[in-house]
């Protein structure tokens, strides 16, 4: 092209299915984003009806992973992340912020979305010190994610793992706790787990999901604090541990209020 970037993936734009609604685009459209067609805006809305705090709960997730990875490229010096589920970029990506604490910082994002493919390219951006990468793979076979990701990052040294609102896809809850695992034991000790998931302790919220789910969209299993909290088995929780997201270390001076989505950041020891 004459501006030099690439024309997006032709094979990638014709997978993009825009008669169903679809999560990534969902969220983006709740975040204020214009990555989204008319079904997904449909279905915001309809979910934002009888969910009203779901803005609050999207705009409260992107507002924790700014703070976690703040946090684990600042104050616990970790140069290395490994973002699974990329999701559509918005406002201050994984890559971005850590690179703007550390710009040697190394990131690979995974998702296997056309969409997310297609907007790849925005993605691929970094400091000239650092490195951002992205790999299109299934989070159902983490094996072959670590050996991809091998080839960027370095896992004979600490990882920050980060799965932000993406177990939930899931269905079956013991394969995703078997994902999780086999994730985690890819890491070299030091490394930490950066996770978030949306909890079933709001009848609204839970009506919303359902309603969601019966559109034909690729479903989202709510779950509950202890369920998420199993994730994090075997590993060391920094404070205040797997909190609702608003109440992990809050910016001083704000008044943060609890919210229907859960995480933590957790040392592998």
């Amino acid at each position: 092209m004459a501006d030099g970037r690439p024309a997006p993936d032709q094979d990638a734009l014709s997978k993009i299915d825009t008669t169903v609604p679809h999560s990534a685009r969902i969220w983006n459209y709740w975040m204020g984003g214009k990555d989204n067609y008319e079904v997904d805006r449909v279905a915001g809305d309809a979910y934002r009806e009888v969910a009203p705090n779901i803005e609050t709960m999207a705009r409260a997730s992107r507002d924790y992973l700014i703070r976690t990875v703040t946090f684990v490229a600042g104050e616990l010096g970790i140069r290395q992340f490994l973002d699974i589920g990329t999701g559509l970029p918005t406002y201050d990506n994984t890559h971005q912020v850590a690179q703007r604490v550390a710009p040697e910082s190394r990131i690979v994002y995974v998702d296997n979305d056309p969409l997310v493919l297609r907007h790849a390219q925005a993605l691929l951006t970094s400091t000239p010190e650092g490195v951002t990468d992205y790999i299109d793979a299934d989070l159902h076979e983490p094996e072959k994610i670590i050996e991809a990701a091998s080839r960027i990052l370095d896992f004979s040294r600490p990882v920050a793992l980060m799965l932000m609102g993406i177990l939930g896809h899931i269905q079956d809850y013991e394969e995703a706790k078997s994902i999780v695992r086999r994730l985690q034991e890819a890491l070299p000790p030091g490394s930490y787990f950066v996770h978030y998931d949306s909890t079933d302790t709001d009848a609204a919220l839970k009506e919303a999901q359902q309603g969601y789910d019966d559109t034909g969209a690729i479903p989202y299993v709510l779950r509950s604090p202890d369920q998420i909290g199993a994730y994090y088995e075997g590993l060391e929780p920094v404070e205040p541990g797997i909190v609702s997201c608003p109440l992990w270390r809050p910016e001083p001076g704000t008044l943060p209020e609890p919210t229907d989505v859960h995480g933590g950041v957790a040392r592998k020891p």
